[in-house]
Formats: structure tokens, sequence, C-alpha cells
């Protein structure tokens, strides 16, 4: 035998003990959201970045359209009608996006859509430079754009359990909402700023440029193939992904308590008059921004959601709370608190929306979840959708802050009466209640 080497005074000691964390820096690290995902993988880092990117430009635009709508019809009602026109196709081709999303590349169909929404942005700033812009085109763009969005959307959500581990899917959910966090702090803001300043025609400019970021950094990412025995979209395949989102009590759960908070608690279509009520058109990004501050902050401090199992009853407090926020707005006596309380509700939008894509993505196998997310595309769209035309009615016949009121208390007794009524979702536990979904794609 070979003579042994004498232990060094570290090595006959062993490894030194972990040194113990201060109780300030244990609780940075368990609120600090995690941006793992980011650094590990190259190609969730290319959507992330692009993604952000052109959704900051779309929320530019966001502003822009009502706010033209409102300009040349002085009407609520038909701002809210907006909302309307979108649904139908939003309807249809979500579900027919949802079924591409299990038979093609999903980065081939995000690309697509893309690339239709940059049209979109291209018919609006035509639009803008007529020198009697027509309020016909901003409903066709509409519709357009809604379309592209049930085909977008399916392949995103159900692009990024593809690009990352199992164990990372929560903070790549927070880091997704972060993502859509910033465009909707920034967009808005920076949107009614440069209508005051540059006019309609240089939002929609913008918007069309930050498409061209997107494009390029999906075409930099490799491909995402379908699974192995994916089938081409067919009616079949299509009432399959139903069947199982009704044999699953928590995905009902999540639709349900989504739609009833957001058809009664979506005040968006009075935005451009009840800002008339504070400055116009540069307070009006600030109402559309205000949610997303909120909903930042609960993003930025969100480490603390990997450590709740009890995911059904967050959505439904959550939701509540959203209700609670909208109700504030509608007493609010000045702009201050007006913010303050579209910032709370944003905050708890923010965290019903990480534990609601948490469920979805622990709970759907990968073979199923283009068609599961169009099918949560349709619950996540159609109540913000209806909402606003809800909003825009009664607000029309009562007044704009009758129905922001109305809105936010009819919000808190829905919520109440669905948690009531499902009571699966309610006792939804991730330890117990999660299958084990064997047979995964590793991650591109």
């Amino acid at each position: 035998m070979p003579d042994e080497q004498p232990l060094n005074e570290a090595e006959r000691l062993g490894p030194a003990p972990p040194v113990p964390q201060s109780g300030v820096r244990r609780l940075v690290s368990l609120a600090a959201i995690d941006i793992g995902p980011i650094r590990r993988h190259r190609e969730y880092r290319l959507l992330w970045i692009g993604l952000a990117v052109s959704f900051f430009g779309s929320e530019i635009s966001f502003v822009a359209v009502p706010y033209q709508t409102y300009k040349l019809t002085g009407s609520t009602a038909v701002v809210g009608l907006l909302a309307l026109v979108a649904l139908v196709p939003l309807l249809l081709s979500a579900i027919v996006g949802g079924a591409f999303a299990d038979a093609v590349d999903r980065r081939k169909m995000v690309r697509f859509a893309e690339l239709g929404l940059a049209v979109c942005s291209g018919l609006l700033l035509a639009n803008a430079l007529l020198p009697h812009p027509q309020v016909w085109v901003l409903f066709v763009v509409e519709a357009l754009a809604a379309a592209l969005g049930g085909f977008l959307r399916p392949s995103l959500d159900s692009l990024t359990p593809r690009l990352v581990e199992k164990d990372e899917l929560t903070a790549a959910g927070a880091l997704d909402s972060l993502r859509f966090q910033i465009g909707l702090i920034g967009g808005p803001a920076i949107g009614g700023v440069l209508i005051s300043a540059a006019g309609l025609p240089a939002v929609f400019g913008i918007d069309i440029a930050t498409f061209l970021v997107s494009l390029t950094a999906l075409t930099m990412m490799r491909a995402v193939p379908p699974p192995p025995d994916a089938e081409p979209p067919s009616l079949r395949r299509i009432a399959e992904g139903f069947r199982y989102a009704r044999s699953r009590p928590e995905l009902i759960g999540t639709y349900g308590v989504d739609i009833v908070a957001m058809f009664f608690g979506m005040p968006t279509a009075l935005y451009p008059a009840f800002a008339r009520n504070f400055g116009g058109p540069s307070v009006l990004g600030l109402l559309y921004a205000a949610p997303s501050i909120g909903s930042l902050v609960a993003n930025a401090t969100s480490g603390w959601t990997r450590r709740v199992h009890r995911h059904g009853v967050a959505v439904i407090v959550a939701a509540g709370a959203w209700g609670v926020g909208i109700l504030l707005l509608g007493l609010a006596p000045n702009l201050e608190l007006a913010l303050a309380a579209l910032a709370f509700a944003g905050a708890a939008d923010m965290v019903s929306g990480i534990f609601r894509s948490t469920i979805w993505n622990q709970t759907i196998p990968d073979r199923l979840r283009g068609r599961l997310a169009g099918i949560e595309q349709v619950s996540y769209s159609s109540g913000p959708l209806l909402g606003d035309v809800e909003a825009g009615v009664v607000g029309s016949l009562a007044g704009v802050r009758a129905s922001i009121v109305s809105g936010g208390a009819l919000c808190i007794v829905g919520v109440a009466a669905a948690a009531l009524l499902l009571p699966a979702f309610r006792r939804y536990d991730a330890r117990t209640f999660a299958p084990e979904l064997e047979g995964e794609p590793a991650p591109a």
C-alpha cells in the first residue's frame, strides 16, 4: 500500500460550518426575486429580453388606442366596445392557437404572432397620419390584434416550461410576470407623455421599432419542437384539452375566480374619462401604470411565494384584495389616493397570477400545455374584456365613480361566492394535489 499522507489542519477539522445569516440578510434572501432561470438558460434569456422589449412598445400603444377612440367619439361606451369587438376573435383564435402550440414549433408560433402584431401597429400609424383618422380602423385593428394574441399566448405560456427545469417554474413564473410589469409600468407612463408631447404617430412608430428587437431575439433562439407524439391540430385534439381541464378542479378554480374578479372589477375602459378629473392625457398614463407599479413591488419581493403550498387559498385571497383596491379607487378623492388604490390592486393581482401560473405549470403535462394555455387565454382575457364592456356601459348610465365602486364591491362578493362553490380548489395543496408529470421533455 502506498504511504498515507498526513491530514493537514483544514482536512482534520473538516468543512467549516456555514456562517449564519443575519436576520436582515435572511429576510432579503427570502423576499428577493430569483433570476436564476435567466442566468442559466440561454433560450429563456433570449425569449425574456425580446418579449420584454416588444411588450413595452405594445403598452405604449395600449394607452394610445383608447385615448384616440375617446377623443374621436367622446363616449366611454364606445371605448368599452373596443373590448367587445376583440372578444370573439380572441376566443376562437386562442382555442385554435392552443392546438397549434401542441403540434408545431412553439418558438415559430410566437415569432409569427409578433410579426402580425407589428403589422397591426403599422396600420395604426397609417391611420394616425390621416387628416381625419377613422374610428372603424381602430376597431378592425383591435380585432386583428386580439386574434394574433390568441395565437401568441398559448405558445408563449407553454414554451417556458420547455426552457427551464421543473423546480424553476415558480421562479420563471415570477420572471415572466416581471417582464410584463416592466412594460405595464413604463409603457403607459411614457405613452401618455408621448401623446401630449409628440402625438399619436410617434407612439405607434416606437411600437413598431420594438418588434424588431423581439423578432431578432426569437430568430436567434434554437427550435423548440413539439413532443414526439404530437398530432396535427383537430377538433378531437381540442376536445381532449377541454376534457382534461374539466377533470382538474384546481384548473376550474383558477379560471372561475379570475373571470369573476376581472368581470366585475376591471375599470380600464373608464380611465380616459376618469383622468379628466385630474389632468387629462398625462395623468391617463399614470392610471394605466399604477397597477403595474404595485405588481412590480409584489413581484420583486416574491421570494416568499415558494414557501406557500396552499395555492388555491392564495389565489382566492389575492382576487378578493383586487376588488378591495378597485373599490378604494372609486372612493378616492384625489389623484394620489387613486394611484395608491390601483397600486394595491395591482400587487394583489400579481400574487394571484404567480400562484395561478404555478398551478397550471405543475398540473398540466407538456403534450397538453398548448391547448390548456389556449383555454386559460380565454378565461384570462374574456374576464377583462367583458369587464371593460360592463364598466363602460354602467359608467355611461350611472357615472364613472358609481361604475368603479359597484364593480369593486361585486368583485369581492363574487370571489367569495366562487370560493364557497369550489371546495376542491380551496383545498388545493401543491404537496399533495400536483401530479407527477412523468416523461416530460428536458429543457431545450
